[in-house]
């Protein structure tokens, strides 16, 4: 899934491309995936981006006092083309969920798209992002001036859930999502597992800077690089998450996986756990 970084690198891609362009046309190819009709999505032909925007995991393109808000899932991307077909394209299996032409140059543009068949892709033409429902309940954004420590202990000192589910949790913070709280965690050398009301005053604040310094370092790497290399660029700069059996690039330790219904999350015993293995549910229940 694309996360905070990604989304990111992504926005300033598009907005280097878009802004100071003109929409010729709009191609809503899997209407599932639209969520607004007032204005349609087609009030955009004609209208000349103005800038591009991050909220949280959203993608937010502005064109006059319109928005084209796009999240993008778990399987979802923006793939540009300076070589886009000039026939409309055909709705059907196929990954394609929106196709937009620029006006100048032609067959320039992009092209959003769902890989899978789970279909959870979310498109929006809005007046205002707040009225995306999933932006309007985001909690700060990590990178932001906003987000101090003060503001961040604040936010964990009722929260009775693990630090995990916390981290992952959009209306907490906006952006974090399982593969870099994988990441997070284990630079903090903290256990998944560990409730967020008891983390001491020096857990916070160190879970607060690596916070920072993983989305930061996540992005940096991501500078400058081209679409189709940003997802690789993810998988290669994650340290734990994706990488069960393999040594830490820490300790050397073998690193663990527990699994749930739908997600997974990966650590290193010796890092966070001070050796032990966290249990694993619904490996257990397979054992019984």
């Amino acid at each position: 899934m694309p996360e905070l970084p990604e989304v990111e690198s992504l926005t300033r891609f598009l907005a280097d491309r878009l802004v100071g362009r003109t929409v010729e046309r709009v191609y809503p190819v899997a209407v599932h995936a639209l969520k607004t009709y007032d204005p349609p999505i087609t009030a955009l032909e004609g209208r000349t981006f103005e800038g591009a925007d991050r909220h949280g995991k959203f993608l937010d393109l502005r064109a006059g006092e319109l928005h084209l808000v796009i999240h993008l899932a778990r399987a979802g991307w923006v793939r540009w083309s300076d070589r886009l077909s000039t026939d409309p394209p055909r709705p059907g299996k196929g990954p394609l969920a929106l196709r937009l032409r620029l006006a100048d140059p032609p067959g320039t543009g992009f092209d959003v798209t769902e890989a899978g068949t789970q279909k959870h892709l979310a498109v929006y033409v809005v007046r205002d992002p707040l009225d995306v429902p999933g932006i309007a309940r985001l909690g700060p954004d990590p990178l932001s001036a906003d987000f101090t420590l003060d503001s961040f202990a604040a936010l964990l000192a009722a929260e009775r859930r693990q630090i995990k589910g916390v981290l992952r949790d959009q209306s907490v913070l906006a952006g974090i999502g399982n593969a870099y709280s994988d990441e997070i965690l284990h630079a903090a050398r903290m256990s998944p597992f560990k409730l967020a009301a008891n983390l001491s005053e020096e857990e916070v604040a160190s879970l607060y800077a690596v916070i920072g310094t993983t989305l930061a370092d996540a992005v940096a790497r991501a500078e400058g690089l081209p679409l189709r290399d940003l997802k690789a660029e993810k998988k290669s700069g994650l340290r734990v998450h994706g990488r069960t059996g393999e040594a830490c690039p820490v300790c050397g330790d073998t690193i663990r996986e527990v699994s749930f219904a739908d997600s997974s999350l990966q650590y290193c015993p010796t890092c966070q756990t001070g050796g032990k293995p966290l249990a694993d549910r619904r490996l257990s229940r397979l054992l019984k």
